[in-house]
Formats: structure tokens, sequence, C-alpha cells
């Protein structure tokens, strides 16, 4: 995989949360979304493992919203949802419409990844934003622009929800590549 999947005890509590009773009907909602968001992480040039992010934001709900206003299957804020091309206004609202949701979570992630250089920070800055990710590097004596490391460098000066967040898609990435097992 080109997303470096770490094993320890932060993930492997992730894959028991994901492989339990109470995510089977997760999984049966990605045998409906899935093939569609490998299309367009394909189209885009992304990582097919990208796909356990919308299962982390929003479990595969398109109409999913969180408390703090974020909506749809990859959970975004209104301004950031405009910011990468979705409409929203009091008739419409795209962050709910899978595909073009999808479409704008492909957009970030690969404008995170030219950022970053690594997949983790690309997904951590997903969760926290990219100001919180150049915080965390800077405080481990890093320069956001030339930083060459990854999330578990950064992993102590990073938010506590975005130190969950990780290992979390980690988790989910190997319980939906091997549930049947």
């Amino acid at each position: 995989s080109p997303v470096p999947l770490q094993y320890n005890y932060e993930v492997r509590r992730a894959i028991e949360r994901f492989s339990s009773k109470a995510y089977a009907p997760t999984l049966s909602y990605a045998f409906y979304y899935f093939p569609m968001i490998e299309e367009e992480l394909t189209r885009a040039g992304l990582p097919v493992e990208l796909r356990a992010m919308a299962v982390i934001e929003s479990g595969l709900n398109p109409l999913a919203v969180s408390r703090a206003g974020a909506k749809g299957l990859w959970q975004f804020m209104p301004s950031t949802g405009k910011e990468y091309g979705l409409e929203i206004n009091s008739m419409v609202d795209e962050r709910c419409n899978p595909l073009l949701a999808t479409r704008a979570a492909c957009k970030y992630l690969k404008n995170m990844y030219d950022a970053y250089g690594d997949w983790t920070l690309a997904i951590a800055s997903y969760n926290c934003g990219p100001g919180n990710v150049n915080k965390a590097i800077t405080r481990s004596g890093g320069d956001p622009r030339s930083y060459k490391g990854s999330f578990w460098d950064v992993y102590d000066r990073l938010p506590t929800e975005t130190r969950s967040y990780v290992p979390l898609f980690m988790g989910a990435t190997y319980a939906f590549a091997y549930h049947r097992a």
C-alpha cells in the first residue's frame, strides 16, 4: 500500500472496533459505496485505501451531520466544501451527494499529499486541518514546508482526536479489507 499501515495497540483496538457486530450495517453500506469511492480515488490517482476515511467520517451515511456542522459521507464543513467546489445554499447541499463529495475529498487529499508528501499527515490534516498539522510539525522542531516525517513523528503534538484518527483509519482499512477472515 502507498499508505504506510502500522500495527500497534491503537490500530489493534481500531481493528477490533470495526470488526465488531456493531459495524455490520456499515459493512453492508461498503458494498454499495466502496465501488464508487474506489473509482473516484483511482481516477484521481489516489490510493484506494483512502476509502476507509468515509467509514470513520460518517459510517458511510451520506446524510450524516456532526455537532460541529460537518455533513455528508466525507463530513465537510460548509467552508471547506465550498472551497473544494461543492454548492451549499438554502436549496442545495452537495456535501450530501456521495459522488460530488467524494470528488471534493479526492481534491482535498491530493492537495494535502502534495503539501506533506506523506499519506499519514494528509489523513491527519483531513481531521484537524493543515494548520494544526503545521503547528504540530513546528512544535516538533520541523519546518512544514520541507518536513519529511510522518504522523507518528508528530503524534504527541497533534490534537487528541487526531491522534486516534489515523489509527482508526488503519484499523478500518484492515477490518474492511479482511472482514471475511
